[in-house]
């Protein structure tokens, strides 16, 4: 919350530290989830919705599967620097210091409020996506370029994925297998 980038080196040096890296990356997509699913319940343009169902799918499915795809994302981050710059990372610091980065997609529960959804969903990923590419930096010896590059393409992927998962099952016409702001589908 200080915005104190010295605890990215402290966390990657620490073994413990990767079991909490991965607990907040679930805690904060079950956060997200909750968001979802509080915005349904409170929703009355949409009383056909099945709240229900948008708990089981956005919050604990949801969350799940962001959880286990936000690990390609790391794992592509760490495929990029290591061929597309030659920069050796270690995987698994990876996964300490981006889970930890990953804590501002909690603002998603925030979205509860209809008509700031989309600006605070939106917020919340800008927030993780800074954060991991400091988290990036800190963990390996790429600079901004290539940090950012193997990010975007980390985030990208995500993004792609979860969009997919979005558009399955979905929740009346809303979302479906996703959390927080990437649980609405936009069909246009």
């Amino acid at each position: 919350m200080r915005l104190d980038f010295g605890v990215f080196e402290e966390i990657r040096a620490e073994p413990w530290a990767t079991g909490s890296a991965v607990l907040i990356v679930f805690g904060a997509s079950l956060c997200a989830g909750f968001g979802s699913w509080l915005w349904a319940v409170q929703s009355p343009d949409f009383p056909t919705l099945d709240r229900t169902q948008v708990f089981l799918r956005s919050f604990l499915v949801g969350s799940i599967i962001q959880t286990a795809v936000w690990f390609l994302w790391v794992y592509l981050v760490y495929q990029v620097l290591l061929r597309a710059y030659g920069v050796s990372a270690d995987f698994v610091e990876l996964v300490r210091t981006m889970g930890f980065a990953f804590a501002p997609v909690a603002f998603s529960l925030f979205i509860v409020f209809a008509g700031f959804a989309v600006p605070i969903g939106m917020l919340a990923f800008a927030m993780a996506l800074l954060l991991t590419n400091v988290a990036i930096q800190t963990t390996t010896d790429a600079g901004a370029r290539e940090a950012t590059v193997a990010n975007l393409a980390g985030f990208g992927a995500f993004l792609v994925v979860m969009g997919v998962f979005a558009n399955i099952a979905e929740v009346g016409t809303f979302g479906g297998l996703a959390p927080g702001i990437l649980f609405f589908s936009l069909d246009l």
